[in-house]
């Protein structure tokens, strides 16, 4: 049962490692290479378009920035802890491969806004960012932006003049800009649904039992 509970913690923790070396690889890069709106086209419906926001996944920025971050933290913090549970109740290795994709998406953001303020210098239209700068960070701790750079107008179009209130105009879809963080979130919660949607119950009945 030891072996069990080592097994599957060791698969979730290897997971959430790697992806979040790879999410950050990819923020560093873009950050340190790329001016601020800077867009690589790769095929029409497929762009590397840099951006940076205050606010949560997809670019949605609602409520302050401290208060996000914060949120961010307690989050993780939560989801930490029921993965805990989860492994050591041995639940499905595809349920904790979900749950871990979920927080390896919420940690990849966390670092964003906690550490990149102090991390790097400000990113501009004309000035690439530079990593530990010696005058110091664009922003204290806590108020990092996240960076963001996948961007995907797989449809990209005018509305007929004939509709109401919106004829005429441009229209994108899929106009949200992302990162690798905000895809294992996406993933993970997709695939929970989908895959592990009668499961969930279970899992809930695990987190009420005090010894699981």
């Amino acid at each position: 049962m030891m072996n069990e509970t080592i097994k599957k913690g060791s698969i979730s923790v290897f997971l959430i490692l790697l992806l979040l070396l790879i999410d950050q690889c990819i923020k560093i890069y873009i950050k340190t290479h790329m001016y601020l709106h800077e867009s690589i086209r790769v095929t029409d419906w497929f762009y590397i378009f840099f951006t940076e926001n205050n606010g949560m996944a997809f670019g949605m920025q609602i409520f302050g920035k401290l208060f996000l971050t914060s949120f961010r933290i307690l989050a993780v913090a939560v989801i930490i802890w029921c993965l805990y549970k989860f492994v050591k109740a041995h639940l499905k290795t595809g349920f904790l491969v979900c749950v871990s994709l979920i927080l390896t998406g919420a940690l990849g953001n966390i670092i964003d806004s906690v550490l990149y303020g102090v991390m790097f210098s400000e990113s501009t239209f004309t000035q690439i960012a530079t990593f530990m700068p010696q005058g110091g960070g664009y922003a204290p701790l806590l108020y990092g932006k996240v960076v963001d750079m996948f961007y995907f107008p797989l449809i990209e179009t005018e509305w007929p003049t004939w509709m109401p209130f919106v004829g005429g105009q441009h229209f994108v879809f899929f106009s949200p800009i992302f990162n690798f963080a905000d895809s294992c979130i996406s993933v993970g919660i997709v695939a929970l649904l989908i895959f592990y949607g009668r499961y969930v119950n279970h899992a809930f009945d695990v987190l009420k039992t005090k010894k699981s």
